[in-house]
């Protein structure tokens, strides 16, 4: 890690905070706004959970991503060749939304609204792996902790906004305006892709690219990945170091339910804890600056662990609003911290000119094995109950530790 890298201009910095954003405004829609509109007038709960497997293109994206570092505009550069046509693509799925009458959607023209909803997580899945190449290409390894932190926090400003932002206004403004402004919002974040100077910036090199364009590309380039030194113990390092996060996170509303606190007391709570993951998120990314990538995973990883073990405390404390907020926050912060840290050691290895499907590849393993562990944390939590689960994910936290030492003394070896 070179600690001679100037800071990233700020020009560059809005840029990503742009880019990130603009991907959690249609996520927001989705996944908090949509659920409880279409449910207020009246769709059946099982289509309502039809949303989550909208979300399939950003686990399958790794299967089309090699052609995206692969492919580039000559009018428009490699990364911008993508990101422009594929965001005006969900700005008009958005503004599509917004002129239909919500009576339309949530009724006679439901399918037409699942629909759209697939085809916008289509386009900014595809997107991300654009974004995310240039990301890492744009941003020197001492910095890439910033940059993530610009990713987290970014998108997270955008699901608030589009989530509890678009429920708070929807009711005075009407859907046509208040969608309206979310697409208005994700056109105001792509003006930065548009000045972007990419062809003078970051030229695309061909050479470093793979050869192949057809069926063989993705064979080639994810086997080229695999090969590299340590790939192996570090794919490793990535399916395990969220793992105790995702088993206990789900359960903190459910266990605050059953101690008596209402929707909207979790909402707020739901709020000022996003606010504080963003901090974190800062905060995570600056000190990864100047500690460097092991001390920033050990460091944030222990801190995540304690997070969640520390859940266990609120057990039966449901009524005392001040530990509940001080012991989600710090979870919340501690998340925040690992996340960055996570996202910025992965960078590292991605090769050039393969940036995109590299970390695309890693991300897509991380969020699948969460996926799957997350899942299982509600029947945990009935067989060991609220705090044996909370202490568990947390001791399970602290023990993946010990494959980021292994991974180190590899490289390191």
């Amino acid at each position: 890690m070179s600690p001679t890298a100037p800071r990233p201009s700020n020009a560059t910095l809005v840029l990503l905070a742009s880019l990130y954003c603009a991907q959690g405004l249609p996520s927001g829609l989705i996944a908090h706004s949509l659920p409880v509109l279409l449910r207020q007038h009246g769709v059946d709960l099982a289509l309502i959970g039809l949303l989550k497997l909208l979300a399939l293109p950003w686990l399958l994206k790794v299967l089309w991503a090699p052609w995206i570092d692969r492919l580039a505009s000559q009018r428009l550069g490699h990364h911008r060749g993508w990101i422009l046509p594929l965001q005006t693509g969900v700005i008009l799925c958005v503004a599509v939304l917004a002129m239909l009458a919500p009576q339309t959607l949530f009724g006679s023209g439901l399918w037409l609204l699942l629909g759209l909803l697939l085809l916008i997580n289509l386009l900014a899945s595809t997107q991300d792996i654009a974004t995310d190449g240039l990301t890492v290409r744009l941003l020197p390894e001492r910095w890439r902790g910033l940059g993530n932190s610009l990713q987290v926090g970014g998108y997270k400003v955008g699901m608030i906004v589009s989530g509890s932002g678009l429920l708070l206004v929807i009711d005075p403004l009407g859907w046509n305006l208040a969608v309206g402004l979310v697409a208005g919002l994700i056109l105001l974040m792509t003006v930065p892709s548009w000045l972007f100077p990419e062809h003078r910036v970051l030229p695309f090199q061909p050479a470093l690219a793979e050869t192949a364009i057809g069926p063989r590309l993705l064979l080639n380039h994810y086997r080229g990945l695999l090969a590299q030194p340590g790939m192996l113990l570090w794919l490793a390092v990535v399916l395990t170091f969220k793992l105790g996060d995702s088993l206990g996170s789900p359960m903190i509303k459910p266990m605050l339910v059953d101690q008596g606190w209402s929707s909207a007391a979790l909402g707020q709570l739901t709020l000022i804890s996003s606010l504080a993951g963003i901090a974190g998120a800062v905060l995570g990314g600056l000190l990864y600056a100047r500690i460097g990538v092991l001390r920033a995973l050990i460091l944030f990883g222990t801190l995540q662990a304690i997070g969640i073990a520390a859940l266990a405390l609120l057990v039966g404390q449901g009524g005392n609003v001040g530990l509940v907020y001080a012991v989600t926050l710090f979870e919340q912060v501690a998340d925040g911290m690992s996340t960055v840290a996570l996202f910025a050691a992965m960078m590292r290895m991605c090769r050039p000119e393969h940036e995109g499907a590299d970390f695309t590849l890693q991300a897509s393993a991380q969020l699948l094995l969460s996926g799957f562990v997350g899942a299982s944390s509600g029947v945990l939590a009935k067989a060991l109950g609220y705090e044996g689960l909370f202490v568990g994910a947390g001791v399970l936290g602290l023990l993946v530790l010990v494959v980021v030492l292994m991974h180190a003394r590899r490289t390191q070896g």
